[in-house]
């Protein structure tokens, strides 16, 4: 009989200690012990049973060929005792194994979800329920401008993720997904991060909460340059570049696991009121079903050709950003639709650049000092390295901060 219980014991101890990794080893020794309760009344039973039937035999048991089957119903007993604690282990290691998974999914929570204290679930509701400034549309929602009851100033992003009304998209497994998405974000601390606040989950769409941002986007500030309404230095533009990809590193290198941002272009760099640059929408573009990046420009080519994105991808787009910041040209200005261009603003910096003539590629209104002049003509070089055709070709976030850095001092 104690066969039977040690080696129910030894499979059950197996079977929790995967559990015990996630759980702690109270629990485990708790629920180990209660499942070798269990499986104790097995092997009792058993040995009742057994002397039941051998003091119900005649005296005649005591013959060889009675005692020979007496023997082999004592080793069906215990065979049968064995097979029952092996699945009765089984069973209950499983059954628990469920319910720990069940009890620690995410929550799905409906309702305002605060990040900041600042804000309460009251005022925020009445806010967004309101008429509010819109501030800009994409494929992914639109952005308004809402003043809460205490003051505050904030952005909400409405997203609408869920209007193809597809069942899949519909499903509770793909809300909690985002959900947890948003968790990951919210928790997510840096200068050049644009912080998510709250959020509020309504049944086909999410209201993304951010810190308004008086200076806009940075594609809001290069308009502004090419409609001769604001003046932006080659300093601030340099100090913008190197905003951007320090928080391209945070989350490329400090972030566990590695977070991508998907969708890196003007508009989702954000400028404060001293033109720090801060990042938004850090991934939010792989849980967009309806998200088109390849007019956009900057999205890198392995992305249209294999769909296949890598931080490499997230590099080719910052790569786009200081040609813009550059140039002062978009890469979808009808300029790069003509043949003298080579189709795409990285061609074009590449020919210029191995022409020795990258100096015409650069944006007259910043040009002045030398010493700007040639730090400008080294960022020429780093924005086409970041432009190569092949992922692995283009440098890490990583070594793009030393890069920058050097080439004036922050």
């Amino acid at each position: 009989m104690c066969i039977c219980l040690i080696f129910s014991a030894f499979l059950s101890f197996f079977f929790f200690a995967s559990m015990a990794k996630m759980r702690g080893c109270i629990v485990t020794v708790a629920l180990l012990l209660l499942l070798l309760l269990c499986l104790h009344q097995t092997p009792v039973e058993c040995k009742e049973r057994l002397i039941r039937q051998l003091s119900s035999r005649p005296s005649s048991a005591t013959k060889p060929q009675e005692f020979k089957i007496g023997f082999k119903r004592v080793i069906l007993s215990i065979v049968l005792g064995i097979l029952t604690g092996l699945i009765g282990a089984i069973l209950f290691a499983l059954l628990i194994k469920i319910a720990v998974q069940y009890i620690n999914q995410t929550p799905f929570l409906k309702g305002p979800v605060i990040f900041s204290p600042k804000i309460s679930s009251k005022t925020l509701q009445s806010a967004l329920a309101n008429e509010n400034q819109l501030l800009g549309s994409s494929s992914n929602g639109k952005y308004y401008k809402t003043v809460l009851d205490n003051g505050l100033t904030v952005a909400a992003k409405v997203l609408e993720p869920f209007d193809s009304g597809s069942p899949e998209m519909q499903s509770k497994s793909v809300k909690r997904r985002i959900q947890q998405e948003l968790e990951v974000l919210a928790s997510l601390r840096h200068r050049h991060l644009r912080s998510l606040r709250a959020y509020v989950r309504e049944s086909d769409r999410f209201s993304l909460v951010y810190d308004y941002m008086p200076m806009g986007s940075l594609e809001d500030a290069m308009n502004g340059v090419r409609e001769n309404h604001l003046e932006l230095r080659w300093d601030v533009r340099l100090r913008i570049a190197v905003g951007v990809i320090k928080g391209l590193q945070y989350l490329h290198f400090t972030c566990v696991p590695q977070i991508l941002h998907y969708n890196l272009k003007p508009t989702n760099v954000m400028l404060d009121a001293e033109f720090e640059p801060r990042l938004a929408d850090c991934g939010l573009a792989k849980l967009m079903p309806n998200i088109d990046r390849a007019t956009s420009g900057y999205c890198a080519p392995e992305c249209l050709q294999n769909c296949r994105y890598t931080d490499k991808s997230d590099i080719f787009s910052f790569g786009m950003i200081l040609g813009v910041l550059l140039t002062g040209r978009y890469p979808t200005d009808s300029f790069f639709r003509e043949a003298v261009s080579g189709g795409s603003l990285g061609q074009w910096l590449r020919h210029l650049q191995q022409a020795g003539e990258a100096h015409e590629a650069l944006d007259k209104s910043i040009l002045g000092e030398e010493v700007e002049e040639d730090e400008m003509l080294m960022a020429v070089r780093i924005a086409v390295v970041c432009l190569s055709d092949l992922p692995d070709d283009r440098p890490s976030s990583d070594e793009l901060v030393t890069m920058l850095t050097q080439l004036h001092s922050f």
